[in-house]
């Protein structure tokens, strides 16, 4: 789940951070015409802002992940263990069409893994010290196939459009949300542009709407989950990809991850309920694994 998570986190930083920013320049001025709001510019900052939020957190998604769980990349590999990996990436990522990953490992108990980077061709797929530890070969080929078919399937670049979508209507409405409260009820007249109150809302409504929003970016991203369950039944074999479901059940209870990293790695769940949660139950995924044909 770590790399949904973090994903998320970085992008409202982000978007936090050019809304302060515009403001500070006088850019919100622009949204004032004849005492109302001028929507054209509005949508048009908004998209901006929204999509640039996505945008560079995806571009900054492998060096922050990196950073995040002090994953290791295994550059030269040091024994039988990370010649395995590599070598397992490498044939992964040959049948899928995409380039080499960096293959990383990072010190965690946990059963774990997960895959980041802007395109295809320039990603990173981790594995936590607990899998290697805890799972068969064929259990962690299964793992590593579905992070690489998480690469080949772009899903990255997809979570990036839809969260610049839902980006633009966050800052959309909390604008005029700001707006509001800046003329209705605290009864500012608008001659010097918006006012502190103004301000305070709009950051305040684009928390709320930017978790109310996250849904959408949730649902999404367990759809994205069946289909890289999919991909690693395809890569490494259906009877390995369920295995290696088995076994992530088995250890469920065990999450020692950062909490900002608790949204991307294989094994997913969430305790805010199945609306938040960035993975699908394992029950599901198994289950349809053994539908598939």
């Amino acid at each position: 789940m770590k790399r949904i998570f973090l994903f998320i986190v970085t992008n409202l930083a982000v978007m936090l951070v050019i809304n302060v920013t515009l403001r500070l320049l006088g850019v919100d001025r622009m949204l004032n015409e004849s005492g109302g709001i001028n929507f054209s510019n509005l949508l048009v900052m908004s998209m901006v802002i929204g999509f640039a939020g996505s945008i560079i957190s995806l571009f900054m998604s492998k060096w922050s992940a990196k950073r995040m769980v002090g994953a290791q990349v295994i550059e030269n590999p040091a024994d039988p263990t990370e010649r395995w990996l590599v070598d397992t990436v490498k044939r992964q990522a040959l049948s899928a069409g995409i380039g080499m990953p960096e293959v990383a490992i990072y010190e965690a108990p946990d059963v774990n893994a997960f895959a980041t980077g802007w395109n295809r061709n320039n990603a990173l797929v981790a594995v936590s010290r607990g899998l290697l530890d805890n799972m068969s070969k064929d259990e962690a080929e299964a793992v590593l196939a579905h992070e690489v078919s998480h690469v080949a399937n772009g899903d990255m670049i997809t979570l990036a459009l839809i969260q610049g979508v839902v980006n633009t209507f966050v800052v959309f409405f909390s604008k005029i949300i700001g707006h509001f409260v800046d003329r209705v009820i605290l009864k500012n007249d608008g001659r010097n542009g918006p006012g502190i109150g103004a301000f305070v809302t709009e950051i305040a409504a684009q928390m709320v709407l930017g978790i109310l929003a996250s849904i959408i970016v949730m649902w999404f991203s367990r759809q994205r989950e069946f289909r890289a369950d999919a991909g690693g039944a395809s890569l490494a074999g259906r009877e390995k990809m369920i295995a290696a479901l088995e076994r992530l059940k088995m250890n469920h209870e065990q999450a020692s991850l950062p909490k900002q990293m608790a949204a991307s790695g294989i094994s997913g769940g969430s305790a805010m309920g199945k609306l938040f949660m960035t993975h699908p139950p394992l029950d599901e995924r198994i289950a349809a694994l053994r539908a598939a044909r």
